[in-house]
């Protein structure tokens, strides 16, 4: 473990004397000043952060928010969770954020983005629907690989319903073939979504859905020796970027709930901890700021927060494997380091609300995806 770990800071002016924490939620409209609870200290004092659950809230303000209560026709309110399974890189976390109207998963190009198991809330007049945004389910290559395909196969067993998202503008492939396998005999209704529709070119759309069709039947390709039933899992097509066709499957998706009431506020998006999401808003820079093996190697940890009225002043980890890495996160002059603490503190204000005070360290600490106390203290446990 590297005993210096190096720091960039926002600048920032004198601090504020503190005030009680209001505890209020954070919003969509960032009006109010939403903050995470803090227990009352001296003014100015970093507290330690507490427990992720102690500290869970909802976040309000989603554009499909809709008043309690069933549709104007008598048919039953329907509610549960639906989890989203699909291999890395297919746009499940955009179409998460497409799906309620806001940020709640972060996303970039690279693959593995989501480690977490993450839930948003999107609540329509007919039915409310929790969304499991999962790992994408991949080969793992160390310890964290394990946990995270682990964890998305692990939510098929705990939702009412489920949705697979493959990359619609390719034929289907062995990746998509083997967690259809993975899902033959889940006993949940299951959806197909084709992303990214935007991408296909008229003449090439009856190919590339036939490619999938062939694939839940079991033929051309995916022929296999032992016989087995064709799958008549419903064929979407949407975009996550632009929302084709998302409100049909929306719709098709809450018919497949069971009836239910609401399990959230109808004006929740989603009910994870605030320091959760800060985490990701700080590792979705690194993700998008450098490249190679940096983005796989980086963990971040929201150390301490501490509410002081006006502001919000976060202290964070950015932790690394190696020494080299460090300094290509650091950056010549702490520019690079600069530069992802000014994007997640800008991302960090929408989520609160107001100004917030961003000190960012980075530690190098060797093989932490592959050691087991590590990856549970980053809340990558083995459950």
């Amino acid at each position: 473990m590297d005993p210096h770990p190096s720091s960039a800071a926002e600048p920032a002016s004198a601090a504020t004397p503190g005030t009680e924490p209001t505890g209020r939620p954070a919003t969509a409209s960032g009006n109010g000043p939403g903050r995470l609870a803090m227990p009352a200290g001296d003014a100015g004092e970093l507290l330690p952060i507490p427990d992720p659950a102690e500290s869970a809230r909802l976040l309000a303000g989603g554009p499909a928010a809709a008043a309690p209560g069933g549709p104007q026709s008598g048919a039953p309110f329907r509610s549960g969770f639906v989890a989203l399974i699909g291999r890395p890189n297919v746009g499940k976390s955009t179409l998460l954020n497409q799906l309620v109207g806001q940020k709640v998963a972060i996303t970039s190009a690279v693959a593995q983005t989501t480690r977490h198991r993450l839930r948003a809330i999107l609540t329509t007049p007919a039915a409310q629907l929790v969304l499991l945004d999962t790992p994408g389910i991949h080969k793992p290559h160390h310890l964290l690989g394990e946990r995270l395909v682990k964890a998305a196969r692990s939510a098929i067993g705990d939702v009412d319903v489920v949705l697979l998202l493959v990359d619609g503008s390719q034929s289907a492939g062995r990746g998509d073939g083997f967690i259809v396998e993975l899902l033959r005999h889940c006993r949940q209704p299951v959806h197909v979504a084709l992303n990214k529709w935007d991408q296909v070119p008229p003449e090439q759309a009856g190919a590339l859905e036939h490619s999938y069709r062939q694939m839940l039947a079991g033929r051309g390709d995916f022929a296999s020796t032992s016989e087995r039933p064709a799958l008549d899992w419903p064929l979407h097509r949407v975009s996550a970027l632009t929302g084709e066709g998302t409100a049909e499957l929306v719709g098709a998706l809450g018919q497949a709930l069971p009836p239910g009431g609401h399990l959230y506020p109808s004006d929740a998006v989603s009910d994870q901890p605030e320091q959760l999401l800060m985490a990701e808003l700080i590792r979705e820079q690194v993700l998008s700021h450098t490249r190679e093996e940096v983005p796989h190697s980086v963990a971040v940890s929201v150390d301490r927060v501490v509410d002081d009225g006006p502001r919000t002043a976060v202290l964070a980890t950015v932790m690394v494997e190696r020494s080299s890495q460090k300094g290509i996160l650091i950056g010549k002059g702490g520019r690079m380091l600069r530069t992802i603490g000014q994007g997640a503190r800008l991302q960090m204000e929408k989520l609160l609300g107001g100004p917030v005070y961003l000190e960012l360290f980075v530690k190098v600490v060797p093989g932490w995806r592959s050691s087991a106390a590590r990856l549970a203290e980053l809340g990558y446990r083995d459950d």
